[in-house]
């Protein structure tokens, strides 16, 4: 049991991930992130702004070939994420709540697709749950196929080449932010969150009205 608390906290501390297990590691939990439903645990903004604040350090990659990589990870998340959706079709609106699936965050996806259309698959990058759920959700409602990976496509570059060169840049500009790391983090977190739950409270009151 402490083992495994060990390896979640791990998991979901972006510095502790890529100290511990490096390009490797984070490319699988950014597929994990877009790709299957527990995936929303993970910390993806701060994760990638943390990659390229290390990514001369602890990485050891060209931001290019990060950011790139990074890329491709979250497209093969996204249409892994797809067919997942598509194979459970509508069942996945009467699927019963577990540890780590919820039935409200498909709502709450649902509800931001409806208004946004193919561009929740872009903009949903930038926000924390609905990225996860997007490309589920565009699986199950049967939404074409090329249609979701140009969208698909376009969000995991845009993802991608937001926050990592954001924290590459940083990092260049101040080398001292390299030993307070976790208050950056910690920003990032305190922003998209809050950017999450504004935009689920003007969902939620627009449904009332």
């Amino acid at each position: 049991m402490e083992h495994f608390k060990e390896v979640f906290e791990i998991l979901i501390n972006s510095e502790k991930l890529i100290q511990y297990g490096g390009l490797t590691l984070l490319l699988i939990v950014i597929f994990a992130e877009t790709g299957v439903f527990f995936g929303f645990i993970f910390p993806g903004d701060a994760l990638l702004f943390t990659a390229g604040l290390l990514c001369n350090t602890q990485l050891e990659i060209s931001i290019y070939w990060l950011v790139i990589s990074v890329a491709l990870a979250a497209i093969v998340g996204n249409i892994t994420g797809f067919f997942t959706g598509k194979y459970l079709g509508k069942r996945i609106f009467q699927k019963k709540d577990t540890r780590f699936f919820k039935q409200e965050h498909i709502q709450k996806t649902h509800q931001y697709y409806e208004k946004y259309g193919g561009f929740a698959l872009i903009g949903g990058r930038f926000l924390p749950v609905i990225r996860t759920f997007v490309p589920i959700l565009a699986g199950a409602i049967d939404m074409n196929f090329w249609k979701f990976t140009l969208f698909n496509c376009c969000g995991a570059i845009l993802w991608s080449g937001t926050f990592i060169p954001m924290g590459y840049l940083i990092g260049r500009k101040f080398p001292a932010s390299l030993d307070h790391i976790e208050y950056f983090i910690l920003g990032i977190t305190i922003i998209t969150m809050t950017i999450f739950l504004r935009g689920i409270y003007k969902m939620n009151k627009r449904k009332k009205q």
